[in-house]
């Protein structure tokens, strides 16, 4: 089995060498990963300047790029098979409920599951980051059971993993995205220069956070599995906006 692992954390994040390790006891490992933090980079492309490739001591590749550049350059120009699976991370951080939409991580992981590969963002949910062994364990334990499932499709999963021993794990939910409360206010500073500068706001606090939901199972110490899909097409305003353009 051959898999690429990818992250936006940057190539020399802890949990990509944790994930490396321990998926090398079960396929041959690629990584190609943004030469520095891309957090927050969603699924963006660079198409104002070339990218490069380096390898760096640990044999981890790196790109001067986004992770979406990372898994696209790697799917369509730098690997001579596909990849059986794309998994990103192991972030650094909860990607749950609206934080999808702005997450490197997961737009990684999209970018491999829209080239046609069944493909897996994984996050720590935590700034301490302590226990990266417990989800690169988790992603160990998927993997396989993907591997021992025909998968008639490409699958897309988000998943998050509380920062615990995996002794203290109380199990697997598959979930559904919950919702955050809009972000904070952007905080507005003077630099040394005396220029005026801002930092982006905190995320908001999760609004809906109920049974079934990502922040839910965290909240219970439990793995969240949530399957997540590309089309953006808002079916039941189809025929209001065609109303709209009909009058």
């Amino acid at each position: 089995m051959r898999i690429l692992l990818s992250n936006d954390d940057g190539y020399f994040a802890p949990g990509l060498a944790v994930l490396a390790e321990t998926l090398s006891s079960i396929a041959e490992i690629t990584v190609v990963a943004p030469e520095r933090d891309r957090s927050g980079a969603s699924n963006s492309l660079t198409l104002d300047r070339p990218l490069m490739l380096r390898q760096a001591a640990s044999g981890f590749y790196y790109v001067n790029g986004t992770p979406t550049d990372c898994v696209h350059l790697a799917v369509t120009g730098m690997l001579d098979h596909l990849p059986d699976m794309v998994i990103s991370g192991i972030n650094h951080g909860a990607n749950m409920g609206d934080d999808t939409v702005y997450s490197g991580t997961v737009a990684a992981a999209t970018e491999g599951f829209l080239l046609g590969v069944p493909s897996i963002a994984v996050s720590l949910t935590s700034f301490a980051g302590g226990n990266y062994p417990t989800a690169a364990r988790v992603v160990l334990e998927l993997v396989q059971r993907m591997m021992s499932n025909a998968i008639a499709a490409p699958v897309l999963l988000n998943v998050n993993v509380p920062d615990v021993p995996y002794e203290a794990l109380q199990g697997m939910s598959v979930t559904r995205l919950g919702r955050r409360h809009k972000a904070e206010p952007v905080v507005k500073s003077t630099n040394p220069r005396g220029q005026t500068v801002y930092w982006v706001g905190a995320a908001g606090a999760a609004q809906d956070s109920g049974e079934g939901t990502d922040f839910h199972a965290i909240a219970q110490q439990r793995v969240s599995v949530t399957p997540l899909q590309i089309d953006l097409t808002h079916y039941q305003q189809l025929d209001l906006v065609q109303g709209w353009l009909a009058t």
